[in-house]
């Protein structure tokens, strides 16, 4: 009988639809009954590996429990588990959207408690299960680092060196890693139960593929010199369009992309299409969008690539290459109360930060010479220089974008290890800041951040950026809440446009800070 390995997961909802995703041991038809009625998806075949999504349509705007079978065998729910439930979104919108990023897939003993503290995703699911006063969020972004292809646990390690002992010796090499790598992330139990009964709507960042992924072409040049490197971005580009980007697609869009018609047309491995797609992606980003849109009734809301679309040209480089900055202008220009801009990396970091970024940058195009640029490409990848600051040309572009909108905007970010809000002096635009999930700084490094980030950048770091002859930001901005350094998930309520931080007590969630981003 056919078993599940991953799943199922509620991804893609809105006022009408839902999406049910999940891997299973073999390829078999899989059925999944909400409403009353049998919704069914054959599987499709990948690398050995089979997976389905399942569209649920005509459901009340009630919540619908759900149950999954494989050849008409129930797999789930599981016994003793709580009934997973799809909650449409009302037609106003979702009410409570939550976010974060960066979480490691360590185990939830004694000592990984002690040295990457408690899961708050995983105490989310906990929290959900044992009570019905509160329904949980209807929308969870994952903004970056879901697993850490270069970073693996130790569960992981063994896996990797139980098949082989090459290059590279303790990170992710091929579509099977990967695939066993989202195993690890998301079969946990409480895990497996939260991600099936809230939606999640997903983006990439750098550990997802590897760290400073993309930063220059510099870095480029280094792993293409690597006798690795191109399995490893083919396997992670492949296994990211699988595991996330198409779940975050609505039902018609799944529907029209053209690759996934071919292998559920096919019947067969689809392995060599895959790995050719993904090798056409890394070479040619504007052959493929990782971004995507969508109206969530009160807001816009724009998940934003900015890793693979980046133009890393010396002197004009851009987070955004000119067609996804185009798609990006016309998807800010759409009707709507507000703009939720997700982007992986922060937008407005410190400002003091966004100046020694702005000073980087410009030394390493050249500003004090080329043996000054050779040592700025080193410390730009050895400190993570890699921020919108970092591609001034785009953050100018992109504040003067979002200051004359005239209208909130609300750009929601991970990637540093801390959570903070900002707040342009000259308009409704806030960055807002949920980082780690699990994967928090050390005490060391936290009071590092501080003095850095917020003590000696802040002297010196605009100082440094004209020095270096580089213009004036559109606007200035300041933080207004934070820092704070523990794990955490955010989250946005509507109508009242408030962001909550919730950390976790082990097997429960609390509120640690709260702010009105309106």
């Amino acid at each position: 009988m056919p078993a599940l390995v991953i799943g199922p997961m509620l991804r893609y909802v809105d006022s009408a639809s839902a999406s049910i995703f999940v891997e299973t041991e073999e390829p078999c038809e899989v059925t999944v009954e909400a409403g009353g009625r049998p919704y069914k998806s054959p599987t499709f075949t990948v690398h050995g590996h089979h997976y389905a999504f399942v569209d649920i349509t005509d459901l009340s705007q009630e919540a619908a429990p759900y149950a999954v079978k494989l050849d008409g065998e129930e797999v789930w729910p599981l016994e003793g588990r709580p009934p997973s439930r799809i909650r449409l979104f009302p037609a106003e919108g979702p009410r409570t959207i939550a976010f974060g990023s960066c979480r490691t897939s360590v185990p939830h003993d004694a000592a990984h408690i002690l040295t990457h503290g408690h899961d708050v995703l995983r105490s989310l699911g906990v929290h959900l299960a044992k009570t019905d006063a509160d329904p949980g969020p209807d929308l969870l972004l994952l903004l970056g680092d879901q697993v850490y292809a270069d970073g693996p646990s130790p569960e992981m390690l063994e896996f990797i060196h139980s098949r082989r002992d090459t290059e590279p010796k303790n990170e992710i090499a091929d579509f099977e890693e990967y695939a066993e790598l989202y195993r690890l992330a998301w079969t946990d139990p409480d895990i497996q139960w939260v991600l099936s009964t809230v939606p999640t709507a997903m983006i990439f960042d750098d550990h997802d593929l590897r760290d400073d992924w993309n930063t220059s072409l510099t870095w480029r040049h280094q792993m293409a010199k690597t006798s690795w490197w191109q399995r490893r971005v083919v396997a992670g580009l492949g296994a990211y369009w699988v595991y996330q980007h198409l779940g975050n697609l609505s039902p018609q869009e799944r529907a029209d992309d053209p690759l996934l018609r071919m292998l559920m047309e096919s019947g067969e491995d689809g392995a060599a299409a895959l790995d050719s797609f993904a090798a056409r992606a890394d070479a040619d980003p504007s052959s493929n969008r990782w971004s995507y849109a969508r109206d969530l009734g009160h807001s816009r809301l724009v998940m934003v690539d900015t890793r693979c679309a980046r133009q890393l040209t010396p002197r004009n480089r851009r987070m955004l290459d000119p067609v996804e900055w185009a798609w990006l202008e016309d998807q800010a220009s759409q009707p709507a109360d507000r703009l939720i801009i997700g982007s992986s990396i922060p937008f407005l970091l410190p400002e003091g930060v966004h100046g020694v970024q702005n000073w980087n940058e410009a030394l390493c195009d050249g500003a004090w010479g080329p043996v000054v640029a050779r040592l700025s490409e080193i410390f730009r990848q050895a400190v993570d220089l890699e921020h919108w600051a970092a591609f001034r040309r785009s953050f100018d572009d992109l504040a003067r974008l979002l200051i004359g909108l005239g209208k909130p905007v609300l750009v929601l970010s991970g990637d540093v290890h801390y959570s903070y809000v900002s707040k342009a002096r000259t308009g409704p635009v806030y960055q807002i800041v949920c980082s780690p999930i699990r994967n928090p700084l050390s005490r060391v490094l936290r009071w590092a951040n501080v003095l850095t980030q917020f003590g000696v950048a802040t002297l010196v770091g605009g100082l440094l950026a004209r020095m270096a002859r580089v213009p004036k930001p559109p606007f200035r901005w300041g933080v207004i809440k934070g820092p704070w350094f523990q794990n955490a998930i955010a989250t946005l309520t509507f109508p009242e446009a408030e962001a909550t931080w919730y950390d976790s007590t082990g097997d429960d969630i609390r509120q640690v800070g709260s702010v009105r981003v309106e």
